[in-house]
């Protein structure tokens, strides 16, 4: 290989190192907020504004999906039955996904379904990503 072509491949590497190493992708503070592959087994989600139900004030609630066992998804499905309720596919299905996220946080199911529109989404969706990040 001639000296001419070795120095404009070298260049070139060098050039695409330190555009690499140079450029960061933007971060959206809504995903920022979204749990990542090492920590999406615990979601803490914070309220904009308070959220009060049944007499109890919620400003933050943690939900610690690895803790839940086997029981608590055939729970879950037990009592959507019982409901009528069916979740052919539970990594789809928001009513699985709540009732499944009230128990990571240790809540009523209820409570989970008085919250606000954005704040159920947010809270059903880490419960989604859960679900896919265990190869469901």
């Amino acid at each position: 290989m001639s000296e001419a072509i070795k120095n404009t491949a070298t260049q070139g590497a060098e050039q695409a190192a330190g555009t690499a190493a140079t450029s960061t992708p933007a971060v959206t503070p809504e995903a920022a907020k979204k749990p990542t592959g090492a920590n999406v087994g615990v979601y803490t989600h914070k309220f904009k504004t308070p959220f009060e139900y049944g007499g109890a004030t919620y400003e933050e609630l943690t939900f610690n999906f690895e803790r839940l066992t086997g029981r608590d998804m055939v729970a879950i499905e037990t009592e959507m039955q019982m409901n009528n309720e069916y979740a052919l596919a539970p990594e789809i299905s928001r009513n699985f996904q709540s009732k499944m996220a009230a128990r990571a946080a240790g809540i009523g199911s209820d409570v989970l379904d008085a919250m606000p529109l954005p704040d159920f989404n947010r809270i059903t969706n880490a419960a989604r990503d859960f679900l896919l990040s265990t190869g469901y």
